[in-house]
């Protein structure tokens, strides 16, 4: 009987051939598995602070099988999956203890995964990050509540997004946009936390210029919020931690307090993206991918709340490779943010042939490959289409991880027609591999007014307004 794992993708990724899609490489592990008569039963708990907590049941082989070694693998990426998706600083593993006692090095201080160690315990939940056995009967109970948040558009109202090349505002009164505009800046490394406030600040001040008062205002930023607070943005990378935990860490409480405790708001940009989606559609169930400085995503649940999860697929694996390419900031391997981004697209530009400076700027690069595409160079169109057929493997991952009946695409990367090659390719992987998605999912990219106000619309409309 054969363990080793087959994996060949139908269509390969012209400019990433060696490109392994962790949809088939789990897909051929949950085979194998199938024909193991010794097989376990596996669970996984992510645990946070408030008590709730996000359970994953699934199979893995006896720890005898010829193929066993697969199964740290299979669940290290699954377990590295959640994190970013639903986020939880303690970790319970039930039905593999020698999967738990690995697991708790390599999600150490000092093991493969310390950046998320650290970032998933005291930074975003306050914790200490722990890995630990349990038995499968005293696994917790699924707990996440929904989050009914925004859809409020009455009154005059403020959105921002924060973005890692521009932020955006835009004055709104009971749902239309009477004014809007973006302003170029460049956060990731800038030490001052009031380079951040004020900027933020000015924007606003700018929107409120359009408005006879203001009622409310809500934001969206790229990054991990809880309850207003920053816990974990690489738009704040360059400020120090003493600064960051003194002055971002409770940013927009300060900038409320500024505009006379008005009802505020701020959520990940993602989050605000599928809910902007979801409002123009008048559909729920809502995957939002921005591919744009970083890889942002939101999600939407059928009953047409957003959730308190983490949904930051950029650091979420889709290519198990060993020589997957590496994220600069979590030090991981193949990661989303590495394939759908301008990061993936000057990844990409190089192997195509393009020369550019050292230090060009990611946008930069991505502004010359869009005008190659224009002007019809070939290198260009093997980026989109290589970008298209990674992504159309990533559906079928996400599609398992999320229950889906839309995928909202945006962001720069995505724009012109570059954008349309990607939801081809990604459509033609659909329909080749997992043609019941390609029948249930529809991909959609917003309009051109919903692109330039959609999601300052659905920002604005995040907080509720005073009683």
């Amino acid at each position: 009987m054969s363990h080793a794992l087959n994996v060949s993708p139908k269509l390969k990724p012209q400019l990433d051939p060696g490109f392994v899609p962790a949809v088939l490489w789990n897909r051929a592990y949950r085979e194998l598995v199938a024909r193991d008569p010794g097989a376990r039963p596996l669970g996984l708990a992510l645990v946070r602070a408030d008590g709730s907590a996000s359970v994953h049941r699934d199979r893995v082989l006896s720890a005898g099988h010829p193929g066993a070694a697969h199964t740290l693998r299979f669940v290290e990426r699954l377990l590295k999956f959640l994190l970013w998706q639903k986020g939880g600083g303690r970790v319970l593993v039930a039905g593999a203890d020698e999967v738990a006692a690995a697991l708790g090095r390599i999600y150490s201080p000092t093991g493969e995964r310390a950046f998320d160690h650290g970032i998933m315990g005291e930074k975003i939940f306050g914790q200490k990050f722990t890995v630990e056995t349990c038995a499968l009967g005293a696994l917790p109970v699924e707990q996440t509540a929904g989050l009914a948040i925004g859809r409020n558009l009455d009154g005059c109202r403020i959105g921002f997004d924060l973005g890692g090349s521009d932020r955006k505002a835009a004055a709104v009164i009971d749902g239309k946009v009477v004014f809007s505009e973006e302003i170029a800046w460049d956060p990731y490394f800038q030490k001052d936390p009031g380079y951040h406030i004020e900027g933020v600040q000015d924007s606003l001040k700018r929107a409120a210029a359009h408005l006879p008062r203001v009622d409310a205002i809500g934001g969206s930023a790229a990054g991990v919020y809880v309850n207003n607070e920053v816990r974990a943005a690489s738009l704040f990378r360059g400020v120090p931690p003493e600064q960051f935990e003194k002055h971002i860490r409770r940013m927009f409480f300060t900038l409320q307090e500024r505009w006379g405790g008005v009802p505020f708001e701020v959520a990940n940009d993602g989050e605000v993206t599928a809910l902007a989606g979801s409002m123009s559609m008048r559909d729920n169930a809502v995957l939002g991918i921005s591919m744009g400085t970083s890889l942002a995503a939101g999600y939407v649940t059928p009953a047409g709340n957003i959730t308190p999860w983490l949904n930051e697929l950029a650091f979420a694996p889709i290519d198990y490779r060993v020589e997957a390419p590496r994220d600069e900031w979590s030090g991981d391997l193949g990661c989303g943010v590495q394939y759908f981004s301008q990061q993936g697209v000057a990844r990409l530009a190089k192997i195509a042939g393009f020369a550019f400076p050292e230090k060009m700027p990611f946008p930069e690069q991505l502004i010359e490959v869009q005008k190659a595409m224009t002007a019809g160079d070939a290198r260009a169109r093997a980026i989109y289409e290589t970008i298209g057929t990674c992504f159309g493997y990533a559906i079928g991952h996400y599609a398992d991880a999320y229950e889906l009946r839309n995928l909202l695409i945006l962001g720069r990367v995505t724009s012109g027609a570059g954008g349309e090659i990607i939801l081809a390719k990604a459509g033609e992987v659909l329909r080749a591999e997992f043609p019941a998605l390609a029948e249930k999912i529809r991909l959609r990219t917003p309009d051109e007014k919903d692109k330039r106000h959609g999601q300052a619309v659905a920002a604005a409309s995040l907080p509720a307004g005073r009683k």
